[in-house]
């Protein structure tokens, strides 16, 4: 099973998957023991779809990663995962399976966004968005910069080498340092599958409170073996940009780093 992973991680991010670190999930050791066990995967792959979804994956990657597998599996003479992935020749009820529940919960989405993350606790990205758009108006009506008084502070965790379940126990624990350093009203998120942040105001008490975070994270993940072996997790204290529709675009590109 551990073998079927690697080489299947190994030729999606050949094939193009953009953002190693957030490969890895819970879903896909679902889908390698199902097909190590010889039963059919559809199961599994509709699980998967639904959680490539959740963490903001697109339709198009998804599928990629599938037709990575697929070679995978059919070209069982290649044992590092070099292989040559073609969509159109993985078979139609795999990509109907995974297409179909990606979908369902793309549209969920789309129809009612969740105000919390339920792994974290922590607000959506939708939130955190509107709440910058309540800012960024009322810098406009002050005739300010909405970051001469805001900053965005980014946790990016990196679970490239780590299994699935793995990731989820990284991101509570790394959740609940992030709320008990900010607990004076700043706006949190969970941003992506691995990625977090607080919109805190700009003043000196942030750059305190980035070392006692990461002093926290460092103190939560060390109490597991293998989240020491992912390393110390990256923070970044990044300037708002000038306007909202910017905003945005930096948090889409947040979400999968």
């Amino acid at each position: 099973m551990r073998a079927l992973r690697a080489r299947w991680r190994t030729a999606s991010l050949a094939s193009g998957w953009r953002f190693p670190s957030d490969w890895a999930l819970p879903e896909v050791d679902a889908v390698c023991a199902a097909v190590v066990k010889g039963g059919g995967p559809e199961h599994a792959l509709a699980g998967l779809g639904r959680a490539r979804a959740a963490a903001g994956t697109g339709l198009a990657e998804t599928l990629a990663d599938l037709a990575a597998l697929h070679a995978v599996l059919e070209q069982v003479g290649s044992t590092d995962g070099f292989v040559s992935p073609d969509v159109d020749a993985t078979p139609s009820r795999l990509l109907r399976v995974t297409a179909v529940a990606w979908a369902d919960v793309a549209f969920d989405q789309f129809a009612g966004a969740e105000v919390t993350d339920p792994l974290t606790g922590l607000p959506t990205l939708a939130y955190l968005l509107t709440r910058l758009g309540e800012l960024y108006r009322q810098a406009a009506r002050e005739g300010r910069p909405a970051a001469e008084r805001h900053n965005l502070l980014v946790v990016a965790m990196d679970f490239t080498a780590a299994a699935g379940w793995t990731r989820l126990t990284g991101m509570i624990l790394a959740a609940d340092a992030l709320k008990f350093v900010f607990d004076g009203g700043e706006s949190l998120a969970a941003l992506g599958p691995s990625t977090m942040a607080a919109l805190a105001p700009r003043d000196n008490g942030v750059a305190a409170k980035a070392v006692l975070l990461r002093r926290e994270l460092t103190e939560r993940l060390a109490g597991d073996q293998q989240l020491r072996e992912i390393g110390t997790p990256r923070l970044r204290l990044l300037r708002l940009p000038a306007t909202h529709a910017q905003a945005g675009d930096l948090l889409s590109d947040l979400r999968r780093t």
